[in-house]
């Protein structure tokens, strides 16, 4: 293996990382302003409600799961706590190949009552005003799946925080499709969440979940891929 493919290996695998969550990320930097500019709208001529919150999502939610670049499984918006008149909190969300709505109470008993405010996905956005990757984590509340969520804060013209919008990716997608690009490197590429927690890898010996404390890759230097949160081990074959 010569020195410059060694060299040139961690940051050509945080750009793919950046080139494959940069996308998704601005599909919902595209749609969250003029959705918040809506809701706001609403919210100033009267009671926000869950119906009137769905009507505006819907169609920005179906436009993402359209996405060519990255394979999207739901979209949507996800209300912040009391926001809305008639409860207090609410996903306004679409997903799986049928795009259909996302009912938590009629799946699976006492869904509903989740309070999702100390979730990754709608306290860190909420709480940094910046877009943000969660995960990997399994998905109780939409697939049930090992899944990673995008989520930007929706903010209105004046400083009011409404919720963030959102959309997941089933980790067993991602990898089919970054797998092949960091393998392409000639080197073992780990892709790790903030905490430490294997997205994907090309090492057989990672799997997604596992927590690389403790472990020869905590030795290794972890690349930072710029505006995603996620970081990529390299080590050498």
């Amino acid at each position: 293996m010569s020195t410059i493919t060694t060299t040139a290996a961690p940051a050509g695998a945080a750009q793919i990382v950046q080139d494959y969550f940069g996308s998704p990320i601005r599909t919902l930097l595209e749609w969250v302003a003029p959705c918040a500019q809506e809701l706001a709208g609403l919210l100033a001529a009267g009671a926000l409600t869950r119906a009137k919150l769905d009507a505006v999502v819907e169609p920005y939610a179906l436009r993402t799961l359209d996405l060519s670049d990255a394979p999207v499984y739901g979209a949507g918006f996800i209300a912040a706590i009391d926001l809305l008149a008639d409860a207090r909190g609410h996903l306004a969300w679409w997903q799986g190949s049928d795009r259909r709505k996302l009912v938590l109470a009629s799946q699976t008993v006492n869904k509903e009552h989740i309070d999702y405010s100390e979730l990754e996905w709608f306290r860190v956005p909420m709480s940094t005003r910046l877009p943000h990757v969660a995960g990997p984590y399994v998905d109780y509340l939409c697939s049930d799946e090992y899944t990673i969520t995008i989520a930007v804060p929706a903010i209105t013209a004046d400083g009011a925080q409404l919720g963030v919008a959102g959309l997941d990716l089933l980790v067993s997608e991602v990898e089919r499709e970054l797998t092949p690009r960091f393998a392409a490197l000639g080197q073992q590429v780990t892709l790790v969440n903030g905490v430490g927690r294997v997205v994907v890898s090309t090492d057989p010996r990672c799997a997604t979940g596992d927590s690389v404390r403790g472990s020869r890759l905590a030795e290794l230097p972890r690349i930072a891929c710029e505006g995603v949160a996620l970081d990529v081990i390299v080590e050498s074959i």
